[in-house]
């Protein structure tokens, strides 16, 4: 019996410097073969279900057909575009009475957007944009504009009316965010 392992064992010691059994050279190669071919098939399986699993998680619509078109039935997902970010410079700075004292805040502000023809927009109509910017947060209260409660709301106050201006203007709202990139006070 070759494959006992006391007869291997035997065998190997009587083969002497060359290391090689001369009656189980393939039993000695059968466990690493093995588990090589155990690694291979896990591998296939995890490339194999990583592959299956983006095609059904995938977002974009299946195309049929040689010119392309989309299978009846199907919704077209739109996709957003990229982001552009538009700074306002020279930063707003703006004056506060607060309780007898003289305040500032410098404000640099950057507007997100994801069409182009806003960005023209926003330089075409920059005096009234800095305006509009100057008066809202210099109507702010000093106090309430110190917590981070009254950022967000001066921000969103800032989006809304950024927003009511190139509607007026262009006819769409156009800024998707108005980011507070620096915001100091004394």
């Amino acid at each position: 019996m070759a494959d006992d392992p006391e007869e291997t064992e035997g065998e190997e010691g009587k083969e002497g410097e060359d290391g090689e059994a001369k009656k189980g050279g393939f039993a000695s190669l059968k466990k690493p073969l093995l588990l090589a071919l155990l690694a291979l098939i896990i591998i296939g399986l995890s490339v194999g279900g990583t592959l299956f699993a983006l095609k059904i998680l995938s977002d974009g619509p299946e195309v049929t057909g040689e010119e392309g078109e989309m299978a009846e039935g199907e919704e077209v997902v739109e996709v957003k575009k990229k982001a552009i970010y538009y700074p306002l410079k020279p930063s707003i700075i703006v004056n506060f009475d607060a309780r007898g004292r003289q305040r500032f805040m410098q404000a640099d502000i950057t507007l997100l957007t994801r069409d182009a023809d806003v960005i023209s927009a926003i330089e075409l109509h920059m005096p009234m944009i800095r305006n509009a910017l100057v008066i809202l947060i210099g109507g702010q209260l000093y106090e309430e504009v110190q917590t981070a409660e009254g950022k967000e709301l001066m921000r969103i106050q800032c989006l809304e009316e950024l927003q009511m201006i190139l509607e007026k203007e262009i006819g769409k709202p156009g800024i998707e965010q108005v980011l507070f990139t620096n915001l100091v006070m004394q």
